[in-house]
């Protein structure tokens, strides 16, 4: 045996760095190290936790094919790890130890702990950028800062792509058969839950079907179609891609298949699905460079002074999906039943927790994390932050939505809402976006919690005095 190719939130064979390199140079076996006490500190939903257990059930028949066992370790925390995975290739005469990055803070450390224990036995860790088709770190200012500006950052990104991107990665070779056997046991200590199963299955090759077939009928539409829940218009890659059964440089390379060889072409459906993949490398670049945000703090340390509310009867009544505005509560009920929301709703309710509710956007985070299949802490994080006006590039303390407009806008017929809150599918498309007190009443669908505007300029004032109170005198 030569090599070890340690597995995180990379499960797949396909465009995988660091088991290509691997390959490359040696007998390999995989191992992957089963942390769900972690899991739990980390709040990954029960649908991303059984996600993952199939997607490694998937890897290792994939592995199977190229004769690397896969082992599974079971160390139940990070703090385990490096003592494990040393144990392990000592066990095995492995002298190279080959991973791809992780960039959140505790994976951060985790990762510089196994390279210590790894060098006490004169093993080295070789590491590899995955996640991002651009390395973190990589697309910087000219003064050698991170961007803090979406716009200037993509700007930057799309410029130096071709000489900065990584390649994709070879595909991987089948190896003389070892004698080892793979070890999956470790996975029955997690309890599966499987409601969400069917919605969300595991495997490489769904993960590519499913890019296929949106890449084939419905990406040319995308940036048209993408903000109505009701249609079947975006990419639904996001569990996917959380999990690292696909990568955001394979969805780029699908994506400029059909776009002429180009990252932005004027294909405006195209165009603006690259985009939405820029924006998650960025957060990922953002997470990266700086580490407080993996720790609960929010880029604008001064709205941590701002009068937010805590867990209460409305942070309650939003979790469940009866704050009154129908739009909301259809969005949270479709988090609860789909393990899933689609992104315009993302923004909706986080908006509407944080700038009319002034519930603490952590809060929410959480929450999302917690029932999220595609819980991913860097957009997560961001996507809060910028709803909060916390958060770098955020949206404007004053551009707040408007639950009753988002809804008339975005889901004109009501069928969305009908979908999820069937108690209110008798009611007329006009209606059903804010029905009367009488209709509330006989619908038994709640009052809203709060009055939208006074609630708006509420928040406006707080913000407002926050920003004088910053203002040099």
């Amino acid at each position: 045996m030569s090599n070890i190719i340690w597995f995180r939130s990379d499960l797949r064979i396909y465009d995988n760095p660091a088991l290509a390199a691997a390959l490359e140079q040696g007998a390999t076996v995989g191992v992957y190290c089963l942390n769900e006490e972690q899991w739990q500190q980390h709040d990954v939903a029960p649908a991303k936790q059984s996600l993952i257990v199939r997607q490694l059930k998937d890897l290792g028949r994939s592995l199977e094919a190229l004769n690397v066992p896969l082992k599974v370790l079971h160390t139940r925390r990070y703090a385990a790890v490096p003592e494990a995975l040393a144990e392990q290739a000592k066990a095995l005469n492995c002298k190279r130890v080959f991973v791809n990055e992780e960039y959140e803070w505790n994976e951060q450390g985790c990762t510089h702990k196994v390279e210590r224990s790894l060098a006490q036995a004169d093993i080295a860790l070789r590491r590899y950028h995955d996640q991002c088709a651009i390395a973190p770190g990589d697309v910087r200012t000219q003064q050698g800062d991170m961007y803090k500006v979406f716009t200037a950052f993509k700007r930057e990104y799309l410029r130096q792509f071709d000489s900065k991107a990584r390649a994709l990665a070879s595909s991987p070779s089948k190896q003389e058969p070892l004698d080892l056997p793979a070890d999956l046991s470790a996975l029955n200590a997690v309890a599966q839950d499987t409601r969400y199963d069917e919605l969300w299955p595991a495997g490489e090759d769904e993960a590519h079907e499913r890019l296929n077939q949106f890449i084939e009928s419905r990406v040319k539409a995308y940036k048209d179609k993408r903000d109505f829940p009701d249609e079947s218009a975006t990419s639904q890659l996001s569990p996917y891609l959380a999990i690292g059964a696909l990568t955001t440089r394979q969805c780029l390379q699908a994506a400029m298949s059909v776009n002429e060889g180009q990252l932005q072409s004027g294909r405006k459906g195209v165009d603006t699905w690259i985009s939405e993949l820029i924006w998650r490398d960025f957060y990922r670049h953002l997470l990266f460079a700086y580490p407080d945000l993996c720790r609960h703090r929010p880029f604008k340390a001064e709205t941590d002074a701002l009068p937010w509310q805590g867990e209460g009867e409305r942070f309650q009544a939003w979790c469940e999906g009866r704050t009154g505005y129908p739009l909301v509560d259809a969005a949270m009920r479709q988090l609860r039943e789909t393990a899933w929301m689609h992104n315009r709703l993302r923004m909706v309710v986080a908006m509407f927790l944080t700038k009319h509710l002034f519930v603490d956007w952590r809060l929410g985070e959480r929450f999302f994390m917690q029932h999220l299949v595609d819980g991913d802490l860097a957009s997560n994080n961001g996507g809060w932050q910028w709803s909060a006006s916390t958060g770098v590039d955020a949206a404007p303390y004053f551009r707040i939505f408007n639950p009753v407009r988002q809804s008339e806008r975005f889901d004109p017929d009501g069928a969305f809402i009908r979908q999820y809150l069937p108690e209110l599918k008798a009611l007329s498309n006009k209606d059903i976006h804010w029905p009367s007190a009488q209709q509330r009443e006989q619908c038994d669908y709640p009052e809203p919690l709060v009055d939208h505007s006074q609630a708006v300029a509420q928040t406006k004032q707080w913000f407002k005095e926050l920003s004088e109170q910053g203002e040099p005198a």
